[in-house]
Order: C-alpha cells, then structure tokens, then sequence
C-alpha cells in the first residue's frame, strides 16, 4: 500500500509561510495499492489537490468518511471526479437513526452553504456505514464507532499483509487515568498490532486540560496510546491549527526525545509512505 497524504489540520491552518512544512489543508489522505483501486480517507480541504494527481481518474473511488464535521468535507464539492458521469465515486460514512448520509451531506452540499446541490453530482454513490468488516475495492476495511462528538468511525484498513488504522479525530479515554485497560479505551481493536496508526495529534498536556471531552488527543495521550496498541509506527495527524510548523516541530522532537517503542513520522502535506 502507498498512502500519500495531502491535508492534516483539524481546521484550516494559518496562511503563510508557517504552513509551509505541514500544510494547512484539512483531513485527506490517498491510499492505491497499484491494481487501480483508490481509496480516500476524508473529504477536507486537501481532497482538492487530487484534481490535478488523478488525471484521468480512475473508473471507480471509494471515500471514506470519518464523521461529518465540516473540516471532514470541505472539498467534496471541488473534487472534479464527483462531477464526471463517468466516474463512481463512492461515499461511505457513518449511519443514522433519523437520516440518510445523502440528506445530511445536503445540509452542506446545498445554497446557500454552497451554489452546487449535492443532486447534481452525477457521480456520487452513497453508502451510510455502521460498524462491521466490509470489502471496499481491493481492501478489507474494519469500522467501528469512537470517542468523538457525533456519529464517528474509526478505520483499520487491510490489504495483504499490511494494515493502517486511521483515528484522525478520537479522545481515546475522558480525561484523566489514561491509558486504561483495552476493553475501556476508544479504538483498541482497531488500532491493536497495526502496521500504520494514523492518529490525532491536537494538544499540548496544558492545551488538552481546558477541552477535556471535545473528542481530540492530547499529545501525551496519542502517544501512550500508539504503545499500547502495540503500533511499529504512528503518523501525528489533525494539528492544531494554531500551531505553526516551529512549535509542530519543537513537539514532535520532544516527543521522540521522550524514548518512544514505535517510529513517530511528523504528518506533513505531500507526505508519501509505502507499507
């Protein structure tokens, strides 16, 4: 698998010089696996840059969506191939009691929150997702529900002997006396001896004290759980868009200056990892 990723902020980061390194577009990662089969994770802001990339695109896209927070779909309605009657693209995200993922999505896809009705996107199939194993494409995909404000999934990806798990938006346990044991911790088992664990990565210790409950990581937190699932690597992810790349990069140091049990990769725009 190659996954190439291509926005990591929780919201849209500073403009400017500082976003150079990590970027400030939000959530979108891209996974292939050469048998032209395209999987994406999230539809934010970087979801974009994929225009120019998939050219053309392939007959087929899978998008994976996490939750639907806008910064989670901010680039559905600028994704070229969701126009293209020639193009499924396919949408899977969490289910509802009260709604279908098509009539929620319309809230956004619809004026005047944008001039486009999600209707008139000839290519997009709607999937609404609850937890279970599903064969998307050429992957296994395991979804289950996390710690996060609304209807979130959480994602372990398979494919041959390789996994991924990405968690880009999970609080893994309420406050403090964390970690706790795994049956009492927000996606254990999705993330338990993965290959890849791509995980939040939002707040200082100090920063995580006053927003306790708002579904994010702390720092300390993402990293003691990555050494409890047992992770070989962890990819940080969802930065605070009020760190700039100096901090992001004091932290991440600090973080591998601790003694980690896993490699730690700084998730920065245009980022490129094969499995």
């Amino acid at each position: 698998m190659r996954l190439t990723l291509h926005g990591t902020r929780g919201s849209m980061g500073r403009a400017g010089p500082e976003t150079a390194l990590f970027g400030g577009d939000t959530s979108c990662i891209d996974i292939s696996n050469g048998e032209d089969s395209l999987l994406i994770l999230d539809a934010g802001s970087g979801l974009s840059r994929l225009n120019q990339i998939l050219n053309p695109p392939p007959a087929r896209i899978d998008i994976l969506l996490t939750h639907l927070h806008l910064d989670h779909l901010q680039g559905l309605g600028f994704f070229r191939p969701a126009f293209s009657g020639d193009v499924e693209v396919h949408l899977w995200g969490p289910a509802s009691s009260t709604m279908t993922l098509s009539e929620r999505l319309s809230r956004y896809l619809s004026p005047p929150l944008f001039p486009v009705r999600i209707r008139d996107l000839p290519g997009l199939r709607f999937h609404d997702l609850r937890p279970g194993t599903y064969q998307i494409g050429n992957y296994e995909v395991v979804a289950d529900l996390v710690c996060h404000p609304g209807p979130t999934l959480g994602f372990r990806i398979s494919h041959g002997s390789k996994t991924v798990t990405y968690l880009p938006d999970h609080e893994p346990a309420l406050g403090g006396n964390f970690p706790r044991p795994g049956e009492w911790t927000s996606g254990f088992d999705l993330s338990n001896s993965a290959d890849l664990l791509i995980h939040d990565f939002q707040y200082t210790a100090d920063e995580y004290e006053e927003r306790i409950g708002w579904g994010h990581s702390s720092i300390p937190h993402a990293l003691a759980f990555a050494n409890q699932v047992g992770a070989k690597r962890m990819i940080s992810f969802h930065h605070d868009p009020d760190h700039d790349d100096t901090e992001l990069d004091r932290l991440h140091q600090a973080a591998r200056d601790s003694g980690l049990s896993f490699e730690l990769t700084s998730g920065q725009t245009g980022l490129t990892v094969d499995l």
